[in-house]
Parts: C-alpha cells; sequence; structure tokens
C-alpha cells in the first residue's frame, strides 16, 4: 500500500458539455428584445457595425455569406474562431477564457466577479472595453444580463483534461461526477452533512450549493486539517489534477470523502471548479493583465546621435549587399535540388564578406528580397544578380538603401531559421522554400511602432517590448515565434540602420510612416571621394565610400584588409596579377595610382607593379590539352625538375614548350602555386584577358511576401459585402403567403414549383407590378433567394428590379427553382 501523493497532470481527457449554439433561427425578434441567437444579434447591427465585423474577421468574407445567417454560421467555425481568438489582447483573451468557465448564459457581474475578485479596480475599468472587443468580433453575444461565448470559442478555452484552460480550473461538480454511481454520490453528501436526497440530479444541485455558498464553505475548510490545505494549495490556481495511490494519505482522504476532491480516473483526482473559485476568492485568473505594460525609453540619446549611428549601419548595409552580389557574378553558387544555398556555400560567402553566418543569411535573404538576386533558370542552375541590380548600384547610396529598407519590412522570408530544423527534421537553408513566415511583417512593423511612440532619440529595454508584445498578441499555444521575430526584427533593423543605438531614426521614422526616407539619409552620408591615401607599407586607405570607377578598379587591384569609416586596401602579388589578368598594363596602374592618390605613389609599391608585370606572362600557356611556351628554355627545364610539377603531366616538346596533360586552366593554377606569373594565350598567340563577362538572371522580379491570412478588405469591398448580406437576409426573412398548390418547404429553404406555376406566378406579378420571392440557381450552380418585382417576361427570361440588390437585373426562367408570392406588407 501506497503513502499516496498528489502531483499536478495535464494528460487527462474530458468533454465539456456546451448549450449555447453559434447560430439559430434565421427568425427576427421583436424590436427591444433579448436575442435569442448570434444571427439575430448580428442581424440587430447597423451596416458600420457588420463592416467592423467583416474587416476584423476578414476570414468570413470567402465568399460573401448570402445572407447573416450564413455570416453567423461562419463565424462559429473552428478554423475562423481560432484566428479571431489569437489576434486578441492577453484582457481581451481573458475575458473570454472567463466566460468559458462562467455559467451560460453569464450575467455581467457574475463576469465582473471572475475578473475583478471585487477588488480590482483596474480590471472593472477595461472589462467593457474587452466585453466591446469580443462583441465587435462577434465572439459573445447577448445582453449583459445573458452574456454568451459562442460554442466554438467554449469549446476551446474550456478547461479539460487533456488541454487545461488557461485559467487553471477544472470541471464543475457535475460534469466531475457525470459518471459517479449515485451510492458514492450520496455518501459524500452524507460526509459533508447534508441530507440524503431521492435522486442524484438533486444531490449534486445540493453538494454544488454548499461549494458555492461562501459561509458554509468556509466552515467546511475550518475543519480540514493543515496538510489537506497544503493540499489543495498546490492544486487551487492549476492544474487542478493530480495522481493518488492506491492507499491515499490521510489528508487526500479526507477532501476525496468530502467531494473536494473528485476521481477523474482510477488513479487521477480533480479540483472541483467550485472549490477552487472558493479558495481563489472567486478570480479565473491568478494574474489579470487589463491594461497595456508601458514600454518607457530605458535610454535617451541625442537624435543627431542616433541619426549618425544608423547613417553608418545604411553605409556599411550597402557595401556589404553590394560586395555579396558582385561576388556572385561570375560562378554564383548552384541551387540545391531542394532549392536553397548549400551549407558550404553559406560558409564561404560568410568568409568572402568577413562576416558571421547568420548575418550573411540575412545578407542574402535581403538581396533576394529586394530583387537584387535570384536563380538564373538554367539547366545548371545558379544563384546570380538581376538585371534591376545593375540598375541599384548607379542610385545615390540614399536611395539604394531606401530600396533595401522598403524590401525588409513587409518581407515574410526569415533568414534567422537558416540552420533549424523544419517539421521534418531537414535542415533550413538560406533561399530555401521553407523560410517564410507570414506574421513576420506584422511582429516588424509593430516593433518599429513601438519605437516610434518614444521621444526622438529614446531606447527601449527590449524586455519591456517584448513583454508589451506578448499583451497584445499573447500565445496561446507552445510556439514563441511571435517572441524571437521580434527579437530578430530589433536587431535587423539596428545592423540596416533603421534604428541607431536602439533609437528609432529618422529615416527610419519616415520609412514606418510611408515616406520616402532617402532625403533624410542622404545628408547624413557622406559624400563619395575620388581618392586614397597611398602608404609604404603597401596598403590604400580610402578615407570614405569611392567613387564608382575608382571604387571597382581598386577592388581589383587590391584586397580588402579591413572596412568601417576608412576601408584598408592591401595590394599583394596575387592582386596585382589579377588586375594584369584583366588587361591592365603596368604603366596603366601606375598612371591610375599617381591619379588617385593624394600621397605620392610609395617605392615598394611601384617595385611590386614592377616585377609582378616583369613576370607576367613570360610562360604562356594554351591548349593542347594544354602547353607551356617559354622562350627561357632554363626555366621550363626548372619546371620540369621541380617535383612539384608531377601532377601536371609535363613533357618537354621543344626547348621552348612543354604540353601538359592538365587543363589550361588547372595548369595555370598549378603553375601559380609553385610560385611562377604565367599567362593565358588565345590560339593566335595573344594573352587573353582573365576578367569573365558577368553574368545576369533573366528579368525577376522580387519574392511577394505570403501573406498572414486574407488581406484586410478595403471600403469598397466591405460596402459591396455588407450591402449582398442584407439582400440576402431580406430575401430569406421576407413573409411569403402560402402558395395554393405547392409546399412552402422548411423556412429558409428555396421555394419549389413546376416551370408553369413559376411562369404563371412572374407574368401576374408583372401585369399588377407586385414583388415575388423566387428560388435562383446561377451558372456555377450557387444557390440564392431575391425578391424581385417583374416588368417583363419573354423569351424565356423575367428582367424585373431586385429588391436585394437595390437595381435592374435579368434571370433565366429555367434556372427559378421556385416563386411564392409576398404578403401584401412586405414590399
Amino acid at each position: 500500500m501506497g503513502t499516496g501523493r498528489l502531483t499536478g497532470r495535464r494528460d487527462q481527457e474530458a468533454t465539456v458539455p456546451e448549450a449555447s449554439t453559434a447560430a439559430g433561427s434565421a427568425d427576427g425578434s421583436p424590436a427591444g428584445s433579448t436575442p435569442r441567437s448570434l444571427a439575430e444579434a448580428l442581424r440587430g447591427r447597423d451596416d458600420a457595425g457588420l463592416a467592423a465585423l467583416l474587416r476584423a474577421r476578414p476570414d468570413l468574407l470567402g465568399p460573401v455569406p448570402g445572407d447573416v445567417t450564413q455570416l453567423a454560421t461562419r463565424a462559429g467555425t473552428r478554423a475562423s474562431v481560432v484566428r479571431a481568438l489569437d489576434r486578441l489582447d492577453r484582457f481581451a483573451l481573458q475575458t473570454a477564457e472567463a466566460l468559458a468557465v462562467a455559467p451560460d448564459p453569464c450575467p455581467y457581474p457574475v463576469l465582473e466577479g471572475l475578473l475583478t475578485g471585487g477588488e480590482d479596480e483596474r480590471a472593472r475599468a477595461a472589462l467593457p472595453g474587452a466585453l466591446a472587443t469580443l462583441r465587435d468580433q462577434a465572439l459573445v453575444w447577448g445582453d449583459e444580463d445573458r452574456l454568451r461565448l459562442v460554442r466554438t470559442a467554449r469549446e476551446l478555452l474550456a478547461p479539460s483534461p487533456s488541454r487545461p484552460s488557461p485559467t487553471g480550473l477544472g470541471p464543475t461538480v457535475a460534469e466531475a461526477t457525470a459518471g459517479m454511481s449515485p451510492t458514492r454520490v450520496q455518501e459524500i453528501v452524507a460526509s459533508v452533512g447534508l441530507p440524503a436526497t431521492h435522486d442524484p440530479v438533486s444531490a449534486v444541485i445540493a453538494l454544488t450549493g454548499l461549494f458555492t455558498d461562501p459561509e458554509r464553505m468556509s466552515a467546511l475548510l475550518d475543519e480540514a486539517p493543515a496538510e489537506a490545505h497544503q493540499v489543495l494549495g498546490r492544486l487551487v490556481w492549476g492544474p487542478p489534477y493530480g495522481e493518488v495511490t492506491p492507499n491515499p494519505t490521510p489528508p487526500v482522504r479526507w477532501l476525496r470523502d468530502r467531494g473536494l476532491l473528485l476521481p477523474a480516473t482510477a488513479r487521477t483526482v480533480v479540483l472541483p471548479r467550485e472549490v477552487a473559485l472558493h479558495l481563489r476568492g472567486g478570480l479565473a485568473h491568478r494574474d489579470t493583465a487589463p491594461v497595456a505594460p508601458p514600454v518607457p525609453a530605458h535610454r535617451e540619446h541625442r537624435p543627431q546621435l542616433v541619426d549618425a549611428n544608423a547613417a553608418g549601419q545604411a553605409l556599411a548595409a550597402l557595401g556589404t549587399v553590394e560586395e555579396l552580389v558582385k561576388s556572385w557574378e561570375h560562378a554564383g553558387p548552384p541551387v540545391l535540388r531542394a532549392g536553397g544555398l548549400s551549407v558550404r556555400d553559406l560558409k564561404r560567402t560568410a568568409a568572402l564578406l568577413d562576416t558571421t553566418e547568420p548575418q550573411t543569411a540575412f545578407w542574402i535573404e535581403l538581396a533576394y528580397a529586394a530583387g537584387l538576386l535570384a536563380s538564373d533558370g538554367e539547366a545548371d542552375e545558379r544563384y546570380a544578380p538581376t538585371p534591376a541590380f545593375d540598375d541599384w548600384v548607379e542610385l545615390p547610396p540614399a536611395e539604394r538603401w531606401s530600396h533595401l529598407a522598403a524590401a525588409w519590412l513587409p518581407a515574410t522570408r526569415t533568414a534567422p531559421l537558416v540552420g533549424e530544423q523544419d517539421t521534418k527534421g531537414r535542415t533550413l537553408s538560406a533561399l530555401g522554400p521553407e523560410l517564410d513566415r507570414s506574421a513576420a511583417p506584422e511582429v516588424r512593423r509593430r516593433v518599429l511602432e513601438l519605437l516610434g511612440d518614444l521621444p526622438e532619440g529614446g531606447a527601449p529595454d527590449p524586455e519591456t517590448l517584448l513583454a508589451r508584445l506578448a499583451w497584445e498578441r499573447p500565445v496561446r499555444g507552445a510556439s514563441d515565434l511571435r517572441a524571437r521575430l521580434a527579437h530578430w526584427a530589433l536587431a535587423e533593423a539596428e545592423v540596416l540602420g533603421v534604428t541607431g543605438r536602439g533609437a528609432l531614426s529618422g529615416p527610419g521614422r519616415a520609412l514606418l510612416e510611408h515616406r520616402d526616407p532617402a532625403p533624410l539619409l542622404a545628408p547624413l552620408l557622406p559624400e563619395p571621394v575620388d581618392h586614397v591615401l597611398l602608404q609604404a607599407d603597401l596598403t590604400a586607405v580610402a578615407p570614405g565610400p569611392l567613387r564608382r570607377p575608382l571604387g571597382d578598379t581598386l577592388a581589383v587591384l587590391a584586397d580588402v584588409e579591413s572596412k568601417g569609416g576608412a576601408t584598408v586596401y592591401r595590394f599583394t602579388p596575387g592582386s596585382v596579377r589579377r588586375a594584369l589578368d584583366a588587361g591592365h598594363a603596368a604603366a596603366d596602374l601606375h598612371a591610375f595610382l599617381k591619379e588617385h592618390s593624394r600621397t605620392p605613389v610609395p617605392q615598394p609599391l611601384a617595385y611590386l607593379i614592377d616585377d609582378v608585370a616583369r613576370r607576367h606572362g613570360h610562360l604562356r600557356v594554351g591548349a593542347a590539352s594544354s602547353y607551356v611556351r617559354c622562350d627561357d628554355d632554363a626555366m621550363l627545364g626548372e619546371i620540369l625538375a621541380d617535383k612539384r610539377s608531377a601532377g601536371l603531366g609535363l613533357r618537354r616538346l621543344a626547348p621552348t614548350v612543354l604540353a601538359a596533360q592538365a587543363e589550361p586552366t588547372a595548369l595555370l593554377e598549378g603553375l601559380r602555386a609553385m610560385g611562377y606569373a604565367p599567362a593565358a594565350e588565345s590560339r593566335t598567340g595573344d594573352v587573353l584577358v582573365a576578367r569573365a563577362d558577368a553574368h545576369r538572371t533573366p528579368a525577376r522580379s522580387a519574392p511577394v511576401p505570403v501573406p498572414e491570412g486574407p488581406p484586410v478588405p478595403d471600403a469598397t469591398l466591405l460596402a459591396a459585402a455588407v450591402r449582398a448580406i442584407r439582400a440576402g437576409d431580406a430575401a430569406a426573412t421576407a413573409v411569403r403567403k402560402e402558395p395554393a398548390t405547392a409546399s412552402a418547404g422548411v423556412p429558409g429553404e428555396l421555394p419549389r414549383t413546376s416551370a408553369a406555376e413559376t411562369l404563371a406566378t412572374v407574368q401576374a406579378a408583372a401585369l399588377t407590378g407586385s414583388a415575388v420571392w423566387i428560388g435562383y440557381v446561377n451558372a456555377e450552380g450557387a444557390a440564392s433567394q431575391r425578391v424581385i418585382a417583374p416588368v417583363r417576361v419573354e423569351g424565356g427570361f423575367v428582367t424585373g428590379y431586385d429588391h436585394t440588390a437595390d437595381e435592374v437585373r435579368t434571370y433565366a426562367l429555367h434556372r427559378i427553382t421556385g416563386v411564392a408570392e409576398l404578403a401584401d406588407d412586405q414590399v
């Protein structure tokens, strides 16, 4: 026999019964009466109220509901309710959660008690607004004395063993005792001093009455052992389920005998909801959050300092993106079979940019979102710059940055996910197909909006900002994606230059307000310079961003050693040889440096250029498979004697010619690795310029962000949708005369009459100028009900004024399912 233990448990299953309905009868209710269904409540709204509902829940428009009853039914579907709940703020969601554990229907004072405990004045003041939000989104309906949560929302939020309620409450006494034997129920009733009843239903009612009576409940708990109070304390705020051994301890047995713990399974007990509420003082939640957490400024910076810092980041971002895309214009990385960039190519690009792999993934995705690079679509598919890149690099720096920032803000592709695994265990790759997260743009914009609400130069504590976002959109599941998106948005905004030192910059504020940030950024960026400072240690210092012809040539002639406000270039034999391979002569290089240097050309640099140029092209490599040609036969002998040349398959054909088995490119690389400076030559013996043509993809548009759910409808669509719903509702609720021969069917169904009766009725209506009610099936098979006043019937068509559409329309007679006359006072 065990000693008995009680622990929290979340893996039980239960079903909470629900009596309310999301949509009921389509019949109207008298003015001023309590609506009996959600449909009646929606029917009582004005057009602005319906439009507000459709704007808040745009999924209800796909397709446009035929009438208010269809709208109410669709508003109660699981997918739509889940989407609506996910968009509530924390207190509105807590209000819905409280309604899910409250009696159905729930009077307003009861709901207020669950959320305030009678003491929280802030919650009492915020409750009407939260309830109005739930009403506006058709999640709650009914008057204040009969508040009802739609059935699907109650099912989603009500507690069950498999899905505990966020309130931490368990089932009611009636729900927990539903499967209990009548004898056991009577034993519990007797143990708490209540008189025996004749049936279990009245026994449960009596027990519930005891547990909801504060005075009697306090007296019962006063008799409980101290250890029993400790057990209740572990369960009171949830989860309400606990395991017990076959021989529980005396405190647990005392609670179980008196129904303060009720059996859920053979080894599980549950704390009834009424008991928990008494112990909590009537509160549904341990902590309510009626007011959004403030986001104060944690640090204050001068706005000029923020803008200067952001401008420096923006300039660095432009250089990084340009360097990235240019590095892919000759031999871009291949596209993986499943799409995306390989890990090896990501590492190689990170080394080239001298940054981390996560940051490299961000720059790659940003260039892709801006339409600057894409796959070329060839059989051997590779990534390459797009034609738009050539236009982009010619723009002024401020306009180039504006283009990048405008692509970043609405992008749904999420670079920080690179390297993580998807649901199938596959690693996510940069430029891969699984990086879109539809919530990213909304979170990104909201982060900037919160930054924009602070005084200029104010930077918040990231934790307070994240707390605010969590209140505005609390996480109902286990996913922390929104919090991670917010973290990433802060980091990306800083590295891109939208923020500076954690505060929103002037250009970032313009971007947020849909203004062009370029005019604000341009004065903050340094003017491009047309000179460098050559130094004796074979380096050149660029005191600012270089003008394009100078920067492009210097990038070929020297290697970038360090970046920052001043970029340092280093001249090496390899970089000089690269310039010579690109077609520049030694004299051209001397002239170029002399023209663009504010300091004299150092002698070591001049010697380096002359020395490399003297040896450059002394050896000639061609295709034989390949060959080496040199006027100095002693040098060729030296090459043959070198053991490092064994892999090239060299043999002497003539005193000045060596043949090789290696391809020309491999032969060039091999000789350069041995310390020589060979040059490639053409079939005619001319030196080949090694500059490759820049590769471009066909014209490609930037990727379209993946939206989160249906788009928000505009005013025109909302007005048309509301009019269509009103029209359908007018037809569905019109009072009709009983047909003489055919049954009108169930209310709400299309009328059914024969073709002859239909023709006779509409002809008579055309003669008398009266209106009729028809059922109509269009060419797509969609059925609808219309109220029309026929004016002409001929050629198999009836033309008349459609009261529901408020316009003249023509209907094919063979598509009319039936017709009925309206009551005299309807139209």
